[in-house]
């Protein structure tokens, strides 16, 4: 197989949440989980050690304090089924919400350079989910850092609390 079919097939096509376990929420939550999933299916790299059955669909589900991201070959078989821990994650998750905010906040009446100082620590906070991210998901996919990026990015838009 050549670099670009390959390229085809270590990735997500689609990515769904379970609105079962992930209600619908306000106008403006949804809308920053739409951008989120549109974000990570645009770019992103995704493979299963093993396995060459891309490209792949996840579907995220929510119990407790758990995420289970089911993937699935584009024969609609299980690939694997993954579930996270948000305990990890809910330091870090308070803090950069409370950077966003302020971020958001400042936005309206900080310097320049007061909102680069806010901006440059969402970012160290947002590295340092996207790390977590892949860190959890190690064992089971390969993903690249702007992948785990972008997963944290929607997973923290399923936990902001507006």
């Amino acid at each position: 197989m050549n670099a670009r079919n390959e390229e085809l097939r270590d990735r997500l096509s689609e990515v769904f949440l379970d609105e079962d376990t992930i209600p619908r929420g306000a106008i403006d939550e949804d809308h920053e989980r739409a951008v989120a999933i549109f974000d990570l299916v645009e770019e992103n790299s995704f493979a299963i050690p093993g396995r060459d059955e891309g490209p792949y669909t996840m579907t995220i589900s929510q119990e407790e304090s758990k995420f289970t991201f089911d993937v699935r070959t584009s024969d609609g078989e299980q690939a694997v089924s993954i579930v996270v821990s948000m305990t990890p994650f809910r330091p870090l998750l308070k803090d950069y919400f409370m950077v966003c905010e302020t971020y958001y906040s400042a936005i309206r009446t900080a310097s320049p350079r007061q909102i680069e100082a806010i901006d440059r620590e969402r970012t160290m906070l947002h590295n340092e989910g996207a790390d977590l991210m892949a860190q959890r998901l190690n064992e089971k996919v390969t993903i690249d850092q702007g992948t785990a990026r972008r997963l944290f990015t929607l997973i923290s838009t399923l936990r902001w609390k507006i």
